[in-house]
């Protein structure tokens, strides 16, 4: 029988991000306390939580508790307290195992007597510098290697992670466990005619359309299909959903200059609970990023199936599996030939179709029973070294 444990996270991002590490941070703690509801969890925040997705999930586990500063000085620097004034909080609670969900760890873990976990998400800071201002670099390299070093524990979300870790930062493989992240629920249920037709008209979609879903940034690399759709059979457009960066001005600038300009269709600020209906909507999902941790994207598709076209390069085929295809992110020609191979439905209507049910099936091993078992086992470990 499994023995009761004290679970303490960093809440810094399930409280304060809404993409990214701010859902990662969200969906484990609230996969733990479903999973593992007699256990105790604590998290803490350095300022008061107002996310609304996170507030749900605090309404529906009462059993995990919220700590805040409480000293005047470290409410009024909570990002000093984050890093330094919560030992004596963390120290309160006994056998306690500390997990840092994104990237951190305090950096006086080591005198709280907590054992503690870290989960790494990517080095590509690292990898690929220039996409990152000189001083964010040093500050996340020092932050993520002496995370690394106290941690008694890592969690790298995909292999290609655990090798730059163990390359980059000199850390023993024996220290670091895969647990590939799944993807929220929403994107595996059946969604409504009615309820697809009133996002179509919400975002005034195209009947059928290309999809593209992240941040709007050189390293996510949307202009590759930019530059694929004018070698289109087809005029389809492309639908890109995320965040307006520099990057986005070149997006559409190569657009206007190739002549697909009025086929770019642009959607910023995309509620969370709309993206699956446009995931469902799309022929076709790209994702010719450079280099990422994982691809939490290319599940979200599949699990809406969606037919996924990926870069070739980091950790992409961990995510999407062999039935994917993947290109060269630099290579416009290639990806261009994959995009047709997805839409000749008359040509190719088997390869669709085995691409779907057979990715479907691939990531069946990021359910959300399978990663709650792997993340608890590694607590467990922990608690059994005392």
């Amino acid at each position: 029988m499994n023995q009761m444990l004290t679970i303490a996270f960093d809440g810094k991002r399930a409280a304060n991000n809404r993409t990214g590490l701010g859902n990662y941070s969200r969906h484990i703690i609230n996969l733990l306390a479903k999973y593992f509801p007699d256990n105790h969890y604590v998290v803490f925040l350095s300022k008061e939580n107002k996310n609304p997705q996170f507030n749900e999930i605090l309404k529906q586990n009462p059993q995990v508790e919220i700590v805040l500063p409480q000293k005047w000085f470290w409410k009024k620097f909570s990002s000093l307290w984050r890093v330094f004034g919560i030992k004596k909080d963390i120290a309160k609670i006994r056998n306690v195992i500390y997990h840092g969900l994104s990237n951190e760890l305090p950096l006086t873990i080591k005198e709280t007597g907590a054992k503690s976990v870290v989960t790494i998400h990517d080095l590509i800071f690292i990898k690929f510098p220039k996409y990152y201002k000189f001083f964010d670099r040093k500050i996340y390299t020092y932050k993520f290697r002496k995370a690394c070093e106290n941690a008694d524990r890592i969690i790298a979300v995909s292999e290609c992670t655990k090798r730059d870790i163990v390359e980059l930062f000199n850390i023993s493989p024996d220290k670091i466990s895969v647990i590939y992240q799944g993807c929220d629920h929403v994107f595996k249920e059946e969604i409504s005619q009615d309820r697809l037709l009133r996002v179509k008209q919400k975002y005034n979609l195209p009947d059928r359309f290309l999809l593209n879903v992240g941040s709007i940034e050189e390293r996510k690399n949307a202009l590759l299909i930019v530059k694929a759709l004018p070698r289109l059979k087809e005029s389809l457009p492309l639908v890109i959903v995320g965040k307006r960066t520099k990057y986005t001005v070149e997006v559409e600038k190569n657009a206007e200059s190739l002549g697909v300009g009025g086929r770019l269709h642009i959607l910023s600020e995309v509620p969370f609970e709309d993206l699956a209906p446009i995931y469902r909507l799309s022929e076709v999902f790209i994702y010719p990023s450079r280099y990422e941790g994982f691809g939490i994207p290319i599940i979200e598709a599949i699990n809406c199936g969606v037919p996924v076209i990926a870069a070739i390069g980091s950790c992409l085929e961990e995510a999407g599996g062999p039935d994917c295809q993947y290109v060269s992110p630099d290579d416009e020609a290639e990806l261009a030939k994959a995009i047709e191979r997805f839409l000749n439905v008359t040509e190719n209507e088997n390869h669709r179709n085995n691409a779907i049910v057979n990715s479907l099936e691939y990531v069946k091993r990021f359910s959300e029973d399978i990663q709650a078992e792997k993340i608890m086992k590694c607590y467990q470990d922990l608690s059994y070294e005392r």
